[in-house]
């Protein structure tokens, strides 16, 4: 039997593990053609994701949201009321956070007043967008840039400011968290298109909005509004509200009602002590809607200004007596009746017109609906269900019909201006674009005659604490007693005060409104409307009238009322017959 030799295995290992250099470099060349072509298609993609349109996320819908723009808002004079300035503010995308412990614990270090608890739930949630905190510091600012945290960035955005504060808040309004309109013009302004804008992802900058121009003038409402404050201070007020109009335009030029805030700093909406007494509010004015049933009664063509008035004693109704205040116990004239404020006198006016004449011109005057102006927040009068003749006796001297004190701003304005009803504007506008549209509600000779009688009143009636010297002002009263539990209270009064300035050429009817003033020592503790609202009115007068232009003259007009100057009334205080002026 023969046996074949056999290779020695050392031999056969050894060449196994045996690596000649032709292959070595053919084997090199294969791997790093392996990873050129790895690089490249790595290149590629970048390069495809560089040119590819960016899918809209949460974030980039956030940026959009928070970037968009406002329009700056300017008084009449061109002084900046409400503007957008540039803040950052920290994001968050949870699904791209390493650790969201140790984001929520650098985080909370940097911005101390951000709730740990509740910052963990938001990054632990599935979102793929979060809000870390609103408008930060610069140095937050910085510190979060620093922390570098993947998924953590800062995104730009507009913050509106107010440089004046709480001057005109109640007119402003404010915005929220998002740059969105609340309330006042702010939200006027996205009612206009600017909302609708940015629901449809229109980009826009504060070049591209033009500014709006209200009609308020800012150094006015700041004088108006500190006489107001110490008035309110001083007669120890609930609250308060006072208002400028142009009679001729329409525009508000000043307003401020108290208690108001800061809209830097806004209240909850719900606190009803910030709201707008002058738009929003609404009340029973008193004695100042005797000057509507006297101009009603004067425009029927009735009543003269020499006519007579039964007021020699209480009018009575069933069970219901009216009495005078400042009670003469004799026939009055109608002069008399606007000067001593007579219920009696005015409840007979407008008895003697019916029931259905006298709702017929508070409605023409606007007074039984709700009165709209560009601030979102009006109100509805409050009008009796059954409108009867008693109804009727008591709103002529203004109790049982409560409205909006700009709402009868603008009725009175009308018997000032020569008879035109203007709604009022918070915009700025022309004497003529405000008369285009404004019907005349009363004739021109019963707007004079009501001027007249407002004159008198201040010279020798219940509004002498408003005749400043050198603005030919007139004046009427208000004294209104609060309803408390279905009942009339004779300790908690609302006064009103309204005057124009001047009488014979009017430009400017000033109200203003007290919520239960005070009774002091140096009013021998009354509290009606002619010591506190009369007082603060005649004080905001002085204040006023050289920043609106009024030239203060020292002797009286010589003509002021050229229309009854053909009955012999030269002046407001020098009729020529009758007791027409006493």
């Amino acid at each position: 039997m023969t046996t074949q030799p056999t290779a020695p295995k050392p031999r056969l290992l050894s060449a196994l593990f045996t690596t000649s250099i032709a292959k070595t470099g053919g084997r090199m060349r294969l791997v790093a053609g392996g990873f050129l072509c790895l690089y490249l298609g790595i290149g590629a993609r970048l390069v495809y994701l560089g040119f590819k349109p960016e899918p809209p996320t949460m974030r980039r819908a956030a940026a959009d949201a928070v970037a968009a723009a406002r329009p700056d808002v300017l008084d009449r004079n061109g002084e900046i009321l409400a503007t957008d300035v540039k803040t950052m503010s920290v994001f968050a995308e949870p699904r791209r956070l390493i650790d969201k412990d140790e984001a929520t614990e650098l985080l909370t270090a940097v911005l101390p007043n951000v709730d740990p608890r509740e910052l963990r739930e938001r990054l632990g949630s599935r979102k793929g967008f979060v809000w870390v905190k609103r408008e930060v510091t610069p140095h937050q600012r910085d510190e979060v840039f620093h922390l570098g945290l993947p998924g953590v960035g800062l995104l730009p955005e507009n913050k509106r400011v107010y440089p004046a504060g709480p001057i005109a808040a109640h007119v402003l309004g404010y915005v929220n968290i998002d740059n969105a309109g609340i309330a006042g013009i702010e939200k006027y302004i996205d009612g206009q298109g600017l909302a609708d804008l940015h629901g449809f992802g229109f980009s826009v900058t504060p070049e591209d909005l033009r500014p709006i121009s209200l009609s308020v003038d800012i150094r006015a409402t700041h004088a108006l509004r500190d006489v107001l404050a110490r008035g309110v201070e001083h007669f120890k007020a609930k609250a308060g509200a006072a208002a400028i109009l142009d009679v001729n335009t329409g525009e508000v030029i000043a307003l401020a009602s108290l208690p108001d805030y800061d809209p830097n700093k806004p209240p909850d909406m719900r606190d009803q002590t910030y709201i707008n007494r002058m738009n929003v509010g609404v009340y029973e004015m008193g004695s100042t809607f005797k000057a509507l049933t006297i101009a009603m009664a004067l425009d029927s063509g009735k009543i003269n200004l020499n006519s007579r008035l039964d007021a020699r004693g209480a009018l009575s109704f069933g069970r219901f007596r009216i009495h005078d205040y400042h009670a003469q116990n004799r026939a009055l004239t109608v002069p008399e009746v606007f000067t001593y404020s007579s219920n009696i006198g005015t409840a007979r006016m407008a008895l003697g017109q019916g029931v259905e004449r006298h709702k017929a011109f508070l409605r023409k005057m606007g007074q039984l609906s709700r009165m709209r102006t560009e601030l979102p927040e009006s109100a509805e009068p409050i009008v009796p269900r059954n409108w009867g003749e008693l109804n009727t006796m008591t709103i002529a001297f203004g109790h049982g019909l409560a409205v909006a004190p700009l709402q009868a701003m603008m009725a009175v304005g009308a018997l000032m201006n020569g008879g035109y009803l203007i709604t009022p504007t918070f915009l700025k506008r022309s004497e003529a674009e405000a008369k285009k549209d404004a019907p005349q509600v009363v004739k021109a000779e019963t707007s004079e005659a009501m001027r007249y009688l407002m004159r008198l009143n201040a010279e020798i009636g219940t509004a002498k604490k408003v005749d400043v010297e050198g603005y030919y002002v007139g004046g009427k009263t208000g004294t209104a007693e609060k309803v408390v539990g279905k009942h009339y209270s004779k300790n908690r009064l609302f006064t009103t005060f309204m005057a124009v300035a001047p009488s014979d050429k009017p430009k400017y009817l000033f109200l203003t409104i007290m919520d239960e003033p005070q009774g002091l020592p140096e009013t021998h503790g009354y509290a009606t409307a002619a010591y506190n609202s009369g007082a603060v009115t005649a004080q905001i007068i002085e204040r006023t009238g050289p920043i609106l232009g009024l030239p203060p003259r020292f002797e009286a007009p010589q003509q002021p009322f050229p229309l009854l100057a053909k009955l012999g009334y030269t002046r407001a205080n020098t009729p020529a017959t009758g007791g027409g002026g006493h």
